[in-house]
């Protein structure tokens, strides 16, 4: 396969060259445009040659022109028909090229304008082009055989210019076959564009076979159509095979270029050489891209600032790559470039294409070309003594690099005046000043002041050729402030040795402190700060340590053999300063403390066997050499001990106690052993060890009841301790019967009133929901007093009320006058009290007395024999004397005459 290839502008006529390409993916090549002069020489005039060589290197080539007024010769010579002279519009139409081998076809199309005239290519306005069906070859017989068939007519595509202004409809062809003078013949065309969508932009005469369009066409929807023409007679029958028509819309130049961004951001580092690249713009042009419409050239409009030139920067026409033009780029001067880029296609041709433009920001980027300077030469401070993480200081520092980069942050060092390292500085991210800080504490009496250099750098290397300045070095002068040191124990702690059991007021040591302070003349006093067995006291002036006790190294305050007490030393400076010191006493072992048996039980069998002895050793609260190797031994008296007993060394610590006779009653016997230990002179205990002598099993263990013997219980014992059990239970068990026969008892307390005779209100209970008036049947007779008491005498047993009162003889009580005397009430109170206390009828709770009954029958008298006076001789007065709560009755009562 091969194409015709062809981009730019023809300004001199030329030959087109042609390249063999592979792969090829569409049947049609690229424009050609040729600009013409406004005189033109008559016809014959070559215009333009188009050389083309097909894959197969061979010569047979064919040219067709689409335009009548325009003839492509055998050797691709374009030339003009006729004078073109008066050419007034462009001109375009297509050159199509075939290979004698090769069924496909190439085209390339051919602008013709006169150059200062870039028009748009209106629809040609010239004869309509006749398209033919190719002709029937019938196979027949001669004189000399086989007649030659004619090769098909290749047909031309069909070039429709886009963005005609018309008008339209417009003829493009006009589709004819030869058959239409013997019969009637209809066309119609069929493809996209004409009967599929987008249907209805080309159409045709049925009957005359001229070919519309029928609006304007636009390359960048659709850039060509492939229809088909159709030859049929007056009764649909096929009168000549379909042919193919390929339209190609022509590109015109109608879109800008469009950048990708309207706003690109780009950087180049300050200092840069000329050349170096900054950035990319890159614009697009919808028109095809193989003609100069779509052939888009950058160009830089302005640069801002202009500094330090106003041309700093260039861009490549062709890919919009943005370079450094000149050296001179400094961020601290200029930080950031405004570039006005613009984009125009036709080849950059600003009289004919179309531009567009875009900004790109160029930010300069910063490099460590300003070393830091301190701002001057010298800096002083003050620090007080045995002070840390103090600032003494700040050195300040300028630096015009970016700020908060490595290129700015500063980087503070001491080079001398430090050697024994009382100082550091650390830098403030935020000011980037040098905070210079102790962090060992300084003493004013070895150094008064101080002399440092310090030098500042950044945390960058500085970029090549850039000399680090003088002024990054600075001397500081530091003051010492004298302050009032505590006292100092020159050894601290101290550990000094003695043996224990050192009588009180022994001298020990001279625990004394030193002031610091050697300027200032003062005095130091002690006194103890802590002495948890007070074994010690100190002396106030000299500091002089003297026991007050025996030391005694088996002390619990002893640990590890060492004693351990603080005292504080204080000056008479002001602020007063102290200091603490510990002391540390190792206290050596003496042989003070008997050794002591163990186990003080035990247990063996009453007869004498291979398991039946006991394991003893002693404990001493004394050290190596004065505790073991132990002497175990049995006393000489009682002589039973010896009889019944025996002893053996096991070991330096061990020995074992065992039975000498076959035979010993059950029972706990006290052997008394004597222990000596190995201290010099050694100390000998006499302990007792209790052991338990029992009957035991065929292990050899104890059994139950012979460990009760062996405990020292008899029988009787034994006896007296069970029936003391059983009688501890069995008044337990008593007890408990009682209470529940007592709460028996309280809860069947017969009532003191029956309740059929109760005429109180009551809560009725039914044991049962439900019931209503019909339910209850009132015997309204209850209401009444019986005549006699014998239907409580007669009273079965059962649950009674327990306000009911036992049928028994009332108690007589004093006859009272019936208005007792003011001053007699409280007594008038307390003999109620007693007589309800006294009462044998009285319920032993509270409860409800009744004391009548209503009705008919009662055995109380009537209510009227209380006859009250109704002389006007009575004195009420007396009432207003008994307080407030009897003031509404010497209201009613003491009105005097007017009531």
């Amino acid at each position: 396969m091969c194409r015709i290839l062809h981009a730019g502008f023809l300004r001199n006529p030329a030959a087109i060259p042609a390249r063999c390409v592979k792969d090829l993916q569409t049947p049609y090549g690229v424009n050609l445009t040729v600009l013409l002069s406004n005189s033109v020489p008559p016809s014959p005039f070559s215009v333009s040659a188009v050389k083309f060589e097909d894959c197969q290197r061979s010569r047979e080539v064919g040219f067709f022109s689409s335009d009548p007024n325009f003839g492509v010769r055998p050797d691709g010579t374009v030339y003009a028909e006729q004078e073109v002279a008066n050419l007034s519009e462009p001109v375009q139409f297509m050159v199509t090229a075939r290979g004698l081998h090769d069924p496909h076809i190439w085209e390339t199309t051919v602008k013709l304008a006169l150059a200062g005239h870039p028009h748009p290519l209106p629809l040609t306005k010239s004869q309509p082009r006749i398209i033919k069906f190719p002709r029937k070859h019938q196979r027949g017989s001669s004189s000399n055989g086989l007649r030659r068939q004619k090769r098909d007519w290749v047909i031309p595509p069909i070039n429709v210019p886009e963005n005609s202004r018309g008008p339209f409809p417009h003829m493009l062809v006009r589709i004819r076959s030869d058959q239409d003078k013997d019969v009637g013949i209809r066309y119609s065309i069929t493809g996209a564009g004409a009967d599929q969508p987008p249907s209805g932009i080309y159409n045709i005469d049925p009957i005359s076979g001229n070919m519309f369009v029928t609006q304007p066409l636009d390359r960048e929807e659709r850039a060509s159509f492939h229809l088909r023409a159709h030859a049929v007679d007056m009764n649909g029958n096929q009168v000549e095979n379909p042919i193919d028509l390929y339209i190609y819309v022509i590109d015109m130049n109608d879109n800008r270029p469009e950048f990708q961004n309207q706003v690109y951001n780009g950087s180049v580092a300050e200092g840069s050489k000329p050349g170096s690249s900054v950035m990319q713009v890159t614009a697009t042009d919808s028109d095809d891209s193989t003609t100069a419409n779509g052939m888009v050239r950058y160009r830089i409009l302005s640069q801002t600032p202009h500094s330090p030139i106003p041309n700093m920067f260039t861009i490549n026409s062709e890919t919009g790559d943005i370079v450094t033009v000149a050296a001179g780029l400094d961020r601290e001067k200029v930080s950031q470039y405004t570039i006005i880029v613009q984009a125009t296609d036709m080849e950059g041709n600003l009289n004919f294409g179309l531009s567009n433009t875009a900004t790109a920001l160029i930010s300069i980027t910063d490099i460590n070309d300003n070393p830091p300077e301190l701002t001057v030469r010298t800096f002083s401070g003050e620090v007080p003594e045995n002070k840390v993480n103090v600032v003494v200081t700040n050195l300040t520092v300028v630096d015009r690099d970016q700020p908060h980069s490595p290129n700015w942050n500063a980087v503070y060092r001491i080079v001398s005046g430090d050697p024994s390292g009382h100082f550091t500085i650390r830098t403030n991210p935020i000011t980037n000043e040098g905070m210079l800080t102790v962090v060992k504490p300084v003493d004013f009496e070895m150094n008064r002041a101080f002399m440092l250099t310090v030098v500042v750098s950044n945390q960058a290397h500085l970029a090549s050729g850039i000399q680090s300045s003088l002024q990054s070095t600075a001397g500081v002068t530091i003051s010492v402030q004298d302050v009032n040191e505590p006292p100092v124990f020159p050894v601290n702690p101290k550990m000094i040795r003695f043996e224990e059991g050192v009588p009180a007021g022994t001298t020990l040591t001279v625990f004394a402190a030193q002031d610091p302070d050697h300027f200032v003349h003062q005095s130091v006093r002690y006194s103890k700060l802590s002495d948890p067995a007070n074994w010690l006291k100190i002396n106030r002036t000299n500091g002089q340590i003297t026991t007050m006790a025996l030391l005694d190294r088996e002390s619990m305050y002893v640990k590890n053999n060492v004693y351990e007490a603080t005292f504080l030393a204080f000056d008479s400076g002001s602020p007063q300063a102290s200091g603490t010191g510990t002391l540390q006493i190792y206290l050596i072992d003496v042989n003070d403390n008997a050794p002591v048996l163990i186990p003080r039980e035990a247990q063996v069998c009453e007869r004498a066997r291979p398991n039946s002895k006991v394991n003893i050793t002693a404990s001493d609260a004394d050290a190596d050499p004065n505790v073991g190797p132990f002497v175990f031994e049995l006393p000489s008296f009682p002589a039973s001990v010896r009889r019944n007993w025996t002893i053996s060394r096991l070991s330096g610590d061990y020995a074992q106690l065992r039975l000498r006779i076959p035979y010993l009653e059950a029972g706990v016997y006290e052997i008394p052993i004597i222990v000596s230990d190995s201290g010099n002179p050694p100390l000998t205990n006499r302990s007792v060890i209790r052991v338990k002598v029992c009957p035991c099993d065929d292990n050899g263990d104890c059994s139950a009841t012979g460990a009760v013997a062996a405990a020292g219980l008899g029988t009787g014992a034994i006896i007296a301790i069970l029936i003391c059990i059983i009688i501890l239970l069995s008044m337990v068990l008593l007890f408990v019967v009682w209470m529940k026969r007592r709460e028996k008892e309280r809860q069947a307390k017969p009532l003191l009133i029956d309740p059929e005779d109760d005429v109180r209100d009551n809560i009725l209970k039914y044991d049962e929901e439900g019931g209503g008036e019909e339910d209850q049947d009132y015997d309204l007779s209850q209401l009444q007093q019986p005549e006699s008491l014998e239907h409580i005498i007669n009273k079965p047993s059962g649950v009674r009320r327990v306000d009911e009162r036992p049928v028994i003889a009332e108690s007589q009580y004093p006859v009272r006058p019936s208005l007792p005397h003011p001053g007699d009430i409280g007594d008038f109170i307390n003999d109620g009290l007693r007589a309800a206390d006294n009462d044998p009828t009285a319920p032993p709770y509270d409860s409800l007395l009744v004391f009548d009954y209503e009705g008919s029958g009662s055995t109380a008298g009537s209510v009227s024999s209380l006859n009250s006076t109704s002389s006007g001789d009575q004195d009420y007065d007396y009432l207003n004397d008994w307080g407030p709560r009897f003031k509404k009755l010497a209201d009613l009562y003491g009105g005097g005459d007017d009531d």
